[in-house]
């Protein structure tokens, strides 16, 4: 893993997940992936006077990621529906406390809550999920879960790591508006409209046929803006996304994806969406899943593909409107898209052309990312300014636009 050893180190105390229960008595146990170490560590090459710059800017500044799941996955994925079943998710907090990190959207795995019904995205099941896994948080001191402003900044300042609660869909609330307002009470601060699939509000990407956001969907948007709730379209599809950015007052996010300039599928965002985003006041973040950003150039996904796509769309819409949502986990993640590919629209949605990888190399988890993205940017030339907006300020830009003061 590559370390970031700043001065506002996290103040990690040893915890691991459900240390409060008894396993055997009150859960079941499951032998989990290695959070660190599961796969050979990879720095970014950078000269010592470079490196230095990466310290002091994860010294100073403030360091997000706008889309991760920090979960641990079974090590034997064979088990990953049994596993999903009893709804109980255990954080990476040792390997979190090495990241660097200073705020992470969490994006929990509610697509795959599966309590009561292999579909996912059942109200109750995501319920039960948002509430154990916070359950786990408050037992412990170094993940804050930030529901303000004002906990995204003083995560840094305590050594703390503040979470954002995050759903990439909108599904679970059926027709029933103020269950938005559940999901805030519980925390949740930013909502994607739909998941691949077709929900009430609109259309998903993996859809034949998009009819944009439905009526439904329309009041569903301003009920968001009303709570102080960001909305994201990573998942809509195309209509759908343009008809979200029209209806919002206030500025949309891409919080992970990347462009369909570079790599033909649904999975990548048209210039003209992104630009439609950029242009309302948003922000679209990089993902690196495996197999999503690659590119002509680059068909193996690695760090550099990930990062032409940065460029692209910073050069498409400015530097003040493009950000990192890297969309990791801690696991094998290829595996785990190999397991879920019934369920989810993973294969749909990439093409089949790419080079097959076992892992994204440096950036395999949420931990190893963000050491790699800013050696990146300091080894290519990115200012101080520039690095600091593309980390951090360009999202809080849209957080101060979009939550409830």
């Amino acid at each position: 893993m590559s370390k970031i050893m700043h001065k506002n180190a996290k103040i990690y105390d040893g915890y691991k997940s459900f240390q409060y229960l008894e396993p055997g008595v009150d859960y079941k146990q499951f032998k989990l992936a290695k959070e660190i170490g599961r796969v050979p560590e990879y720095a970014y090459p950078v000269s010592e006077e470079e490196e230095a710059v990466v310290q002091d800017i994860f010294n100073e500044e403030n360091i997000i990621s706008m889309h991760e799941h920090t979960f641990i996955a079974p090590e034997d994925l064979s088990q990953f529906y049994e596993f999903r079943r009893q709804g109980r998710d255990y954080t990476a907090f040792e390997a979190l406390s090495q990241s660097g990190l200073d705020v992470i959207f969490e994006n929990f795995m509610d697509g795959t809550a599966m309590v009561t019904s292999l579909a996912g995205w059942k109200w109750s099941d995501v319920i039960h999920d948002l509430g154990i896994r916070m359950s786990d948080i408050a037992h412990q001191d170094m993940v804050i879960k930030a529901e303000r402003l004002s906990d995204l900044y003083r995560a840094k300042k305590e050594g703390k790591i503040a979470f954002v609660c995050a759903l990439e869909s909108s599904t679970m609330i059926e027709n029933e508006l103020d269950r938005l307002d559940i999901l805030y009470g519980f925390g949740v601060r930013t909502m994607g409209i739909v998941y691949s699939e077709a929900n009430q509000l609109g259309s998903g990407l993996r859809e034949p046929n998009d009819s944009g956001l439905s009526v439904f969907g329309k009041q569903a948007v301003q009920r968001m803006n009303k709570l102080g709730i960001t909305i994201d379209v990573s998942h809509s599809g195309d209509k759908t996304a343009l008809d979200t950015i029209e209806t919002s007052e206030k500025p949309v996010t891409i919080n992970h994806a990347g462009a369909r300039g570079l790599w033909n599928t649904k999975r990548m965002k048209p210039d003209d969406v992104m630009i439609a985003c950029a242009e309302k006041g948003g922000v679209i973040a990089i993902e690196a899943a495996p197999h999503s950003t690659v590119t002509e150039k680059n068909p193996r996904h690695n760090i550099e593909s990930f990062m032409e796509h940065f460029e692209y769309v910073a050069n498409l819409v400015g530097i003040d409107h493009v950000a990192f949502g890297p969309d990791t986990l801690f696991g094998d993640h290829v595996e785990l898209h190999n397991v879920l590919s019934g369920q989810l629209s993973i294969k749909s949605s990439q093409a089949s052309n790419l080079q097959r990888v076992e892992y994204v190399e440096g950036l395999e988890n949420p931990a190893e990312c963000f050491p790699n993205i800013v050696r990146w940017l300091v080894h290519h030339g990115y200012n101080r300014e520039q690095i600091r907006k593309v980390i951090g300020t360009n999202i809080l830009r849209v957080l101060e636009a979009t939550w409830a003061k």
